[in-house]
């Protein structure tokens, strides 16, 4: 994997495919490789960035046990998209805690940004109930320091609630999923050991976090706010809705739920292929 040095931190990234870059920021204790099935699907048209943030697998040296500022993040992603499309406009996905940094992003560089997909930033201030909110996900940090990781995330499975059903992923044609082969275990063996850093350090900092909404409306017509199909009811996709409704953008939906694109990233791919295709399409006009 390439590196990136930043101020306090060693960003490790990997990068495939060509055409113009689509980076992709990971959300909770995900990494570079939560995107591994989807970005491949999507080599063939981009050229796909995908980060392990600081503070996360390959990139936490000097992080951990650190609280965790959205700004420092998206300060991470404005100088991996000098290095990596130093002359274009880049394309982003950012998925949960990853779209809070998205949207931080477009909101302080926008010039460097073609387009961001946020899909369901958990920014709790956008809703009219965000004091109950915080109040649950702290809770989530409390319960992992009195009783550890499965307390913790059966109190977050309970802040934000249970999720719908959505049809099955399209046939993988051979593609392997999260089958206990030892580039998985390997996979979530990091993703276990991100979680109480995402839980205790990031969790509360980042969906406390509230983007600049001005700045953000002066370039609505280049954010796309999305939700899972599956989970457009719970609480994580509920700041999605606000923000589509607010800038008036439509909100994206996608297969599966929260992690629809580790669930069902071919029909996942299928979706962010056509939305990133339509803005190529408008560009052109």
């Amino acid at each position: 994997m390439p590196e990136l040095r930043a101020p306090g931190a060693i960003l490790h990234y990997e990068k495939r495919g060509t055409g113009p870059v689509l980076l992709m920021i990971p959300g909770g204790g995900g990494d570079a490789s939560s995107f591994d099935l989807v970005g491949a699907d999507l080599a063939d048209r981009f050229t796909v960035v995908a980060v392990d943030p600081r503070g996360k697998s390959r990139s936490a040296a000097g992080e951990r046990g650190r609280d965790q500022r959205v700004e420092v993040h998206s300060d991470d992603m404005h100088r991996l998209l000098a290095e990596v499309s130093p002359a274009e406009p880049a394309f982003v996905f950012g998925a949960s805690s990853g779209a809070v940094i998205a949207l931080d992003l477009l909101a302080r560089h926008p010039e460097r940004l073609r387009l961001v997909v946020a899909h369901e930033p958990p920014v709790l201030g956008l809703l009219p109930d965000a004091d109950r909110r915080r109040a649950a996900f702290a809770g989530v940090a409390e319960a992992f320091g009195r009783d550890g990781l499965e307390a913790a995330m059966a109190a977050l499975g309970a802040a934000v609630g249970p999720e719908g059903a959505d049809g099955p992923d399209d046939e993988r044609d051979g593609a392997a999923g999260p089958d206990g082969t030892p580039a998985d275990a390997e996979r979530f063996r990091r993703m276990r050991e991100n979680m109480p850093q995402f839980l205790v350090r990031e969790l509360r900092q980042f969906s406390g976090h509230m983007p600049d909404l001005d700045a953000l409306a002066a370039h609505s017509g280049r954010l796309v706010p999305a939700c899972g199909r599956a989970s457009r009811e719970q609480l994580l996709a509920r700041p999605a809705r606000v923000l589509a409704e607010r800038f008036a953008t439509g909100l994206v939906e996608f297969p599966g739920g929260h992690v629809g694109l580790s669930t069902h990233p071919v029909r996942f791919a299928k979706v962010l292929r056509r939305t990133l295709a339509a803005a190529m399409a408008e560009d052109a006009v």
